[in-house]
């Protein structure tokens, strides 16, 4: 390993459980930039939520299973979504983030356009790979300049805030998808979803500056870029990312395992239509997990200047809380009742994600960032993404033959529940190494 990429700690002083680290002078610029950048995710999970809502009259339409529906919206996307990712964020690490950015918002928007076109599986399925490649070049450069943008004591929020475009996805992905669907059909929806991303890549291009690395800590970043290896290495030897991934991955496996077929059951189970079902889904998923994401981050924020292992300790509590109501959800019989249910759910689901990404930032040097992203997101999204809908659709093409409608929902009963609670596991085991590991972060 490079002496630029030491694993040992440096010399330097850096922030402890016991100091607080000097107040950084935010600009509007970095508040702009984070806005525009909550917007671009926005768009990413419009986009990729979409399909959720519209699977039904897509499943009768182009006549295809519940296992084709889950890999379409699982294993297909994420297969090409993380494998794209990890050279594109190699990129990030050395090129212009904001260019990177823009490029990529303007490719899965196209791909969602084209998405409607579609007359079979086949079609539908190379659609949506092109999605998934352009939503790679999304998040990594993202990242990247919100750490250096916001400082350290500020950061888990500012990823909240960034992270909270998950849920403004999710709320417009059902409301608009919803009713779209009712008045034109599924395929106007994905046209006039994908659109308005290809302005929003021009105003990302033009109007957000590319900031200089570490300027949020007043440090350089070194001019020798880490090698894939060394980075890999660094969060390797860091036992709390272990942890810390596998927690973030089984809760998005949960997360996503609900938000892609909770529309499906909720028609299947309760016959509601997809202009109300989308109604009901964007307020709570999209603006209660919105509300999840910024207080899990603010709190965090607030907690973690006493003892860190709270960056941990806030997600797994949100994990416990939502299990029994998680469960209620999938079993009650009255649909507004189980609709009512999942507004705790709703909260706390996606609630992990500001965190993990400061965190894993915060065990990196500054030339790292955008690649770590990269590793967090590869094994999020290739076990929450890429095995969570699937998961659930092949677990319920099996009990369909014996419990019909109600096979859905027993699906999601048996595994999104006790994902949740190895979840919280995953993050407490995490907590119990974090304090060390973050003071050997190299530079």
């Amino acid at each position: 390993m490079s002496a630029d990429y030491k694993d040992t700690a440096k010399s330097s002083p850096k922030p402890s459980d016991n100091v607080t680290p000097p107040q950084s002078k935010t600009t509007s610029a970095a508040y702009y930039s984070l806005g525009v950048l909550t917007i671009v995710y926005s768009f990413n999970f419009i986009d990729r939520q979409l399909l959720a809502i519209l699977q039904e009259p897509i499943k009768a339409d182009l006549g295809l299973s519940d296992s084709h529906l889950g890999l379409l919206t699982g294993f297909a996307f994420a297969a090409f979504y993380v494998t794209a990712g990890i050279p594109i964020a190699r990129w990030a690490d050395r090129a212009n983030r904001r260019n990177i950015v823009a490029l990529a918002v303007f490719i899965w928007s196209f791909m969602t356009s084209i998405s409607g076109l579609a007359q079979n599986f086949v079609q539908l399925l190379f659609a949506r790979i092109g999605v998934g490649v352009g939503e790679a070049g999304g998040s990594p450069p993202s990242h990247s300049i919100i750490s250096d943008i916001f400082p350290v004591e500020k950061r888990a929020t500012a990823m909240g805030l960034y992270s909270s475009g998950v849920s403004i996805g999710i709320l417009f992905g059902f409301l608009l998808g919803g009713w779209l669907n009712e008045f034109f059909g599924w395929r106007v929806a994905f046209v006039v979803v994908g659109l308005p991303g290809i302005l929003l890549a021009i105003i990302v291009r033009f109007t957000m500056d590319e900031p200089e690395r570490g300027q949020s800590e007043s440090r350089k970043a070194s001019s020798t870029q880490a090698s894939l290896r060394e980075v890999f290495s660094v969060l390797w030897n860091r036992h709390s990312f272990r942890y810390l991934s596998i927690g973030a991955a089984l809760n998005a496996f949960a997360g996503y395992a609900t938000a892609n077929w909770i529309a499906s059951f909720m028609i299947r189970s309760h016959s509601m239509t997809t202009g109300e079902l989308g109604t009901w889904l964007a307020a709570i998923l999209g603006l209660g997990g919105a509300i999840g994401m910024i207080s899990c981050g603010y709190l965090s924020d607030k907690l973690g200047k006493t003892d860190k292992r709270w960056y941990m300790w806030t997600p797994m509590l949100a994990l416990l809380i939502g299990i029994p109501f998680n469960i209620a959800a999938f079993t009650v019989e009255s649909k507004y009742v189980a609709l009512m249910c999942l507004i705790i759910p709703g909260i706390v689901i996606n609630s992990f994600l500001g965190n993990v990404i400061a965190m894993t930032h915060g065990l990196v040097g500054l030339g790292m960032r955008a690649t770590a992203s990269a590793a967090l997101f590869f094994i999020i999204n290739i076990i929450g993404l890429g095995l969570g809908p699937w998961s659930v659709g092949i677990l319920s093409d099996i009990l369909t033959p014996s419990l019909g409608s109600s096979a859905l929902g027993t699906a999601l009963l048996y595994i999104v529940p006790p994902i949740m609670a190895l979840a919280a596991i995953s993050f407490y085991a995490a907590s119990r190494q974090l304090r060390a590991d973050l003071a050997l972060a190299p530079d």
